[in-house]
């Protein structure tokens, strides 16, 4: 134990140590508030996409690296006819419903979509609805008129009869005022899109909520299902290091006590155990991993399994047999076979202590490793499909075009993550060897 306390007092001499560990506490600290604030059942549910993400914009990059080039792109707005001056005038039958959404508009660039959402409760009628646009310089702009259901939404950029009559499309035409198309500029001031709705029943309400779509959103910006890329990489931590700790807890420690086992029983077991390990070392996992993804499953749990089965038998069984063979013969393990004691209780009391020191920075930088698989897995096809990963994120990039799209952030921030963690990794185990492996003590 005093060696342990030692061992850990001479880290504070290494600042790669310190720095590594600072890594990995903020990585364990991402993962506990990530697993904390968005339970896993609602993260898989929201990645699944859908209406969680519907007033986000597509493919927008993230608002930090707008504002440090010092741009001005528009963020979402969502203007509510909660808060609008909404005015009714009824007639038989039904009424006439005016909801007027202002806001103020005060970017360099424009939108990147405009929609406008309606829900009518309190009714089964079809309404009919005509939109009016008005801008700051005082032009009226009619968008046109359609039935509306109990829950519809108008996708005004998409409306040709408008992009024809404005000659670009409409969320840029809407804001350019009286710029031409050649090099339109945004319009700032107040803007107002007018709902003048006909509701055929007196009990009925309409709401109204118009998205104006930005073009940079939140800390990691959306994907191309208007995804929040903030929850993948948040989610992506947690499952990275239960991924790397557990293939490197699994793998080593079941390698280290089959390593001990053939050494102390020697004859046909040792035998045994190093004819699998040569046949093990030639066996290559990644295509074995892609076979068992292509063929069976690509669950990311079934995928750690094999991986712990395959490392089971790997190479590092003849690493750890050389450095046990002398042990076995140490006069401390005379003296327990002498008073009694076990096969298991030496194996596992008295032999695998005295190597684990030396074997704790392998292990620490063995956890990269299989983080790095996982990721590689999922970039080519092979990751789990309910789960949001950093993997799955760079998978979707690429199916995507995202680099040759120009949406570089979608690509750089997992993998920052990604060289993050093995940097993390690799600085403190690297100074743990220095520390406990007596051959580097010196240099």
């Amino acid at each position: 134990m005093s060696r342990w306390m030692q061992g850990l007092r001479e880290l504070k001499g290494y600042p790669s140590a310190v720095g590594g560990l600072g890594i990995i506490l903020f990585l364990v600290a991402l993962s506990l508030y990530t697993v904390i604030t968005i339970p896993y059942s609602e993260a898989l549910d929201r990645w699944r996409g859908g209406d969680h993400w519907q007033m986000n914009p597509v493919n927008a990059g993230p608002v930090w690296a707008d504002r440090l080039l010092g741009g001005n792109l528009p963020q979402t707005r969502v203007v509510e006819s909660d808060n609008a001056d909404i005015r009714e005038a009824p007639f038989e039958g039904g009424k006439q419903v005016r909801i007027p959404l202002t806001f103020e508009y005060d970017n360099e660039g424009f939108p990147s979509e405009l929609n406008l959402f309606l829900n009518q409760k309190g009714t089964q009628q079809e309404a009919f609805v005509r939109l009016t646009w008005h801008t700051p310089s005082g032009e009226t702009i009619p968008l046109g008129g359609r039935r509306v259901s109990e829950e519809d939404r108008i996708s005004i950029s998409q409306n040709r009869a408008l992009e024809g009559r404005l000659g670009m499309v409409p969320h840029v035409g809407l804001f350019a005022g009286d710029s031409g198309p050649a090099d339109p500029k945004a319009e700032q001031g107040e803007y107002r899109l007018t709902v003048d709705a006909m509701l055929f029943d007196p009990g009925a309400e309409l709401e109204a909520d118009l998205a104006v779509y930005g073009q940079v959103h939140g800390l990691a910006g959306t994907d191309y299902q208007r995804r929040n890329l903030m929850l993948a990489l948040m989610w992506g931590t947690p499952v990275a290091l239960a991924f790397g700790l557990l293939a490197a807890v699994g793998t080593t420690l079941t390698t280290l006590v089959i390593a001990a086992t053939g050494v102390w029983y020697r004859g046909w077991v040792d035998a045994l155990i190093q004819r699998l390990t040569e046949v093990n070392m030639i066996l290559p996992m990644l295509p074995i991993l892609v076979m068992v993804g292509t063929l069976y499953s690509t669950s990311i749990w079934l995928m750690l399994g094999v991986v712990i089965a395959l490392g089971i038998f790997s190479a590092g069984i003849k690493t750890y047999r050389a450095m046990l063979l002398p042990i076995r013969e140490a006069p401390y393990i005379e003296a327990a076979r002498a008073y009694g004691a076990g096969n298991a209780r030496i194996i596992l009391r008295y032999m695998i202590p005295r190597i684990l020191p030396v074997l704790i920075p392998t292990f620490v930088t063995l956890i990269p490793t299989f983080v790095f698989l996982e990721a590689s897995l999922a970039v080519l096809g092979l990751g789990d499909p309910e789960l949001p990963t950093w993997g799955k994120v760079l998978n979707d990039a690429q199916e995507q075009s995202a680099l040759y799209n120009g949406f570089y952030y979608w690509v750089i921030a997992p993998a920052v993550l990604l060289m993050l963690t093995g940097l993390g990794f690799a600085m403190f185990g690297f100074a743990l060897d220095r520390i406990f492996n007596p051959r580097l003590r010196t240099q």
